[in-house]
């Protein structure tokens, strides 16, 4: 899975992801580029589709739990991305330190 880069634009890291939209945990790929956060939906999900987030948009992150239900905790392996209409988006990844470190790095640079 690739992403077309805007001119200018950058990719710096990807990697597998989940993609919590409502009840579903929604299977695909995480790109981060110096100007954006894009998830790739995998094709064989119940919702598909692509979500862009511009980093300019972006409030902050913050290390969550995957929660069974909305409710239980099961795992901390979830990294929240607020912003600024007050949206957050929950990805499940592995490194989750890591991209809240580059997503940080990336967000205050272009600020």
């Amino acid at each position: 899975m690739k992403i077309d880069l805007r001119t200018g634009e950058t990719l710096l890291r990807e990697g597998g992801a989940n993609l919590q939209r409502g009840i579903e945990a929604v299977g695909g790929r995480l790109f981060l580029t110096n100007e954006r956060l894009l998830f790739q939906s995998h094709a064989f999900n119940v919702q598909t589709g692509a979500t862009e987030i511009a980093l300019a948009d972006v409030r902050g992150t913050a290390l969550r739990w995957t929660k069974l239900l909305g409710v239980l905790p099961l795992f901390p392996n979830s990294l929240a991305v607020q912003v600024r209409d007050g949206a957050e988006y929950c990805f499940v990844l592995y490194g989750r330190k890591i991209w809240q470190a580059a997503i940080e790095a990336q967000r205050c640079g272009s600020a």
